[in-house]
């Protein structure tokens, strides 16, 4: 069994996808601030690089 199979999937499915994490991430960040406000530079470097990364990732293809 592997958990890493290929998909393809069609421009409108990956939005319906990051509309749902948009959504999930809202309901979080509204609900739990206190959880995560220590941890926000860490967060916010974090989805800075990975957003570089798959920019530049998109880039080369």
């Amino acid at each position: 069994m592997t958990i890493f199979k290929t998909a393809s999937y069609t421009w409108w499915q990956i939005g319906l996808f990051k509309l749902s994490l948009l959504c999930i991430g809202i309901a979080i960040g509204a609900y739990w601030p206190a959880v995560f406000l220590p941890y926000l530079g860490i967060l916010l470097i974090t989805g800075i690089v990975l957003g570089i990364y798959i920019g530049a990732v998109w880039l080369r293809q």
